[in-house]
Parts: C-alpha cells; structure tokens; sequence
C-alpha cells in the first residue's frame, strides 16, 4: 500500500466522482481506476460503489477513509518536521582552479539540491594556501594534491586531518595551437626536457608531484616561468610563451580549448595527479561539513562516472 494510493482514494471519495479526481489529479481515468482496484485487492474488500450520480464508499470504504485522512495528515507533518529539522549553517570548502573549473559549480548544484539550508562557502587557491587554511581551521574541507600526504600518513598534516584520495588525473602537455614544434602523439617525462615549461612554484601540489616525477626520470626541467595563478598561466602558455603540464582540468573554463590549446598525453606512470578530499578530524566537523563531504565523493563519482571529467578514473579503479 502506497501513500499515494491513500491520496486518490480520498480524493474519489471528496469529490464523488472517479473522473472529476482524475481530472483533480491530473490522472488519466483509467490509471486513477486500476490504482484504486488495486487498492481494494490489497484490502480484499470493495470501497466504492458506483451509482447514477456518482461513486459513494461503501461501509467498509467510509470506515478506511476516516483512517486514511489521518494517514495523511500524520504523513504531511512528518515532511513538515523533517523540512523544519533539515541540515543548516555554513561549510567551507576549498579547490583548487583546476579542481574549481570542473567541480565547482556542480558541487554548488549538488549541495542546493540535497541540502538547501546549508550555506557554501567556496574558496578557490592554488593547493598550497589551501592546506595552510584547513591548518589554521578556516576551511572544513579541501581537496589537494599532495602526494605526501599518500606515502607519509604520518606527516603532522595528516595527523591532523581526514585524507580519502577520490581519483587521479592524467596530466599533458599543454601548447599554444600557434606553437608549430613537432611532437608525437604521446609522450614520456624523459622527453620534457627541452620543453620551455610554466609551472606554478614549488609548494604547491602539482609542483611537487612533478619534481619529484622529474627526478624519478632523470630529467632537469627547463622551468622558464613560475606562475602561481591558472588564468595567469593558461595565458601565457596561450601567448606562446611556455608550455605547461596541467590535467585536463585545466583547460576547463575555455570554451574552444580544442582549437586553442594542443594537448598530448604525457605517457607515464609517474604522471598521474592525484587528488585528495582532506578534512578537519570528524569530531571536528559539524553534521553539515559531514553531509557535504558524503556530497562531494558523490558529485566526483557521477562525474567521473558520466564521462564529465575527461582522462580522470576513480580512485578505487587504480591498479
């Protein structure tokens, strides 16, 4: 037995015609006919009867409609107190501009949706400053790159902090559309170092990531402009004066980013991002930080998932 079977019934029964209700309902005759049928089988008892005027309960059909008005009513206060009761305050979260161009704004879509009352307050920094802020306790959540904090757990981070990885990126080569040098489909670190590369400095996450990938490979990078600002650097790569290593991500905010850029998949195990949900310990988050970080694993998950973030994999997909 369904609620809204409770509904069409009453319905009938107030209005005194199956086809007025319909109408009321914005049913088609026929399926207000067949829910109220098998109601009366569910039942195994008639409830109405028809008559030249119309359709009246029956004995049985009075007494379950007295019943059923209290069901409904009992089941539109629950939604009153639930509504009344729902999640509220404010949840800071911090992304970073790649993380932002394609998180962000369907994390704000997500959040209205399922938690209406619950106020976001978005911060978008390069990783570096977002881990300093979650540190001095001015975010709740953030979601970093970091590989230490991965292959040292106990690092005074996060000691501190609640950290799931939530998926890695492929990273590219990333060159103006103007920028005619040849290059192959694919290619390896090993074969960066000729590469006149932009890069953001060294404490922030992708940096690091790539220094230490660098290393692994045996390559100096040729580092000719550090930019701590993604449009700043997505400009200058765009003004033909560097080339840069970014995930797809961050080519997200350019609506022709295929006739603007060139990106070549940098074909290596090393070159991969991974991306960090962090949080404040749990006993330090409030049930709305809590609900927020169920929403942003979940967002990531359709998105990945759906295809919406190209050359991503969910973290529980990795080899």
């Amino acid at each position: 037995m369904e609620l809204r079977q409770l509904r069409y019934f009453v319905r009938v029964v107030e209005l005194g015609s199956m086809g007025r209700a319909a109408l009321d309902l914005d049913l088609v005759q026929s399926a207000l006919s067949q829910q109220i049928s098998r109601l009366e089988g569910e039942l195994s008892t008639r409830l109405l009867q028809r008559t030249p005027r119309g359709v009246v309960p029956t004995d049985a059909g009075a007494a379950f409609f007295r019943e059923a008005q209290l069901t409904l009513r009992h089941a539109a206060q629950a939604v009153r107190a639930a509504q009344h009761a729902r999640l509220s305050g404010t949840v800071s979260v911090g992304l970073a501009p790649t993380t932002a161009a394609m998180l962000g704004l369907p994390l704000m879509q997500a959040m209205k949706a399922r938690y209406p009352d619950v106020r976001l307050h978005m911060v978008e920094s390069m990783s570096g400053h977002l881990a300093t802020l979650l540190n001095a306790r001015e975010l709740d959540l953030a979601v970093l790159f970091d590989a230490r904090l991965q292959t040292q757990p106990e690092s005074p981070a996060s000691r501190l902090w609640q950290v799931q990885p939530l998926l890695s990126e492929d990273l590219f080569l990333i060159a103006a559309r103007r920028d005619a040098r040849p290059r192959p489909a694919t290619m390896t670190l090993a074969e960066l170092g000729d590469e006149p590369l932009i890069l953001p400095t060294g404490p922030h996450g992708l940096r690091s990531a790539l220094d230490a990938a660098f290393a692994r490979a045996g390559v100096v990078p040729q580092v000719v402009l550090e930019v701590d600002s993604l449009p700043m650097l997505m400009a200058a790569v765009d003004a033909g004066l560097g080339t840069t290593v970014q995930p797809h991500a961050a080519v997200g905010r350019f609506p022709d980013a295929q006739t603007r850029f060139s990106m070549v998949p940098i074909d290596d195990a090393q070159a991969r991002r991974v991306n960090l949900l962090c949080s404040l310990s749990e006993d330090e988050l409030s049930p709305a930080a809590l609900a927020t970080r169920v929403v942003i694993r979940d967002t990531v998950r359709g998105m990945v998932e759906g295809g919406h973030w190209p050359g991503t994999r969910l973290w529980h997909h990795e080899s």
